[in-house]
């Protein structure tokens, strides 16, 4: 195992006036966490003291403003300044100015992850439209990021201690879903989340789940030919490579009868065919992960909430459980490429072995 060092932990705000701030500072309010890491908050400390207000029982907080990661104090929370000096929160509503300032909060802390000033990236909720609306280019963060690192392909992991469920198709419309389903897509999405299994979560042979498309798996083509021509001979295709993927289940029954707990990871065909039932099971410390970025991502699996913000509703427990996800799956990343390369070592020594022995030299100890 690598000796574990203290992580430096970018969040980012979201939507400032959902109750993105009101998660971070529950989340961040017991002193005892900076032992853990150190949190930088990309925002405003303006805003952060105007929410922090509202939550009676949070007394004291150590802040620190910075206006880079570079800064950042050890045992205090920091607030990297990415926004104008007059920005506002309006909490309830959707607006141009909360949209604009999420967009900056994100494209700050990118830009600090990528020349390595942070280790993890931790997401605060947005609203999809109003940032669509200002320009933003993409249905959400998944997508956002898997562009600013230019990878051909990432998944959506929904991750908590009960079950985790990726998508092959994410945020789309319904109606586009089934033209959207082919074998290649499915074969890459078991391909990602297989090596992220091992390589973020530690599993040494995942087994991975895949849901049907129709109901009943189509009941033998009488409710519809996608099981039949395009999931299953993708798992086959997986099974070739090695991967462990079964399938196709039908959703209704695999979740009602806990058949999920079988497996290390449930590939469903859409957003909500995976989401709901993720959410019903395991909302409160859920996490929604994004697996095959060369740098680790995660965020609460809530939204903005804007009905709840400001009025010190909001529940930290999924902001909380995003942020030591990351720090698990960054150390986890770290142990298995120090396995990697001890092995690779071992090989490397093992053939020296080997070839001396072959030429008549004394054996390598």
């Amino acid at each position: 195992m690598q000796t574990r060092r203290k992580l430096i932990v970018g969040i980012t705000q979201g939507d400032s006036n959902g109750i993105g701030y009101e998660v971070i500072i529950k989340a961040l309010s017991d002193p005892r966490i900076l032992d853990f890491f150190t949190p930088v908050v990309y925002g405003s400390s303006k805003i952060f003291g105007f929410y922090r207000k509202t939550i009676p029982e949070i007394e004291q907080m150590d802040t620190n403003a910075i206006s880079s990661a570079r800064e950042a104090h050890a045992k205090r929370v920091n607030i990297v300044n990415c926004l104008p000096d007059d920005a506002f929160a309006e909490p309830g509503r959707a607006t141009p100015e909360s949209a604009k300032a999420a967009i900056t909060a994100l494209e700050a802390a990118v830009r600090d992850i990528k020349n390595g000033e942070l280790d993890v990236l931790v997401t605060g909720p947005i609203n999809k439209k109003a940032m669509n609306g200002e320009g933003f280019g993409f249905p959400g963060h998944t997508e956002f990021l898997q562009n600013a690192f230019g990878v051909d392909d990432v998944t959506m992991l929904m991750v908590s201690s009960r079950m985790k469920i990726g998508v092959v198709t994410g945020h789309i419309p319904l109606k586009d879903v089934c033209s959207s389903i082919s074998e290649e897509k499915i074969l890459s999405k078991l391909r990602l989340t297989s090596a992220s299994l091992k390589e973020d979560f530690g599993v040494d042979q995942p087994r991975i789940a895949v849901l049907s498309l129709n109901p009943h798996s189509g009941d033998g083509g009488l409710l519809g030919d996608e099981e039949e021509k395009i999931i299953t001979p993708a798992i086959r295709k997986a099974n070739d490579e090695g991967i462990m993927a079964f399938g196709p289940f039908s959703p209704d029954g695999f979740f009602g009868l806990g058949h999920y707990e079988q497996f290390d990871a449930t590939i469903a065909m859409y957003h909500d065919q995976g989401l709901a039932p993720f959410k019903a099971i395991a909302f409160e410390d859920g996490v929604n992960y994004t697996a095959a970025l060369p740098i680790v991502r995660t965020s609460p699996d809530h939204g903005t909430a804007f009905e709840m913000a400001g009025r010190d509703e909001a529940d930290p427990r999924s902001m909380r459980a995003a942020i030591f996800t990351a720090i698990d799956i960054f150390n986890r990343r770290e142990d298995y490429k120090a396995l990697l390369e001890g092995k690779m070592e071992e090989r490397r020594l093992d053939g020296e072995d080997r070839r001396g022995r072959a030429n008549g030299k004394p054996q390598i100890a």
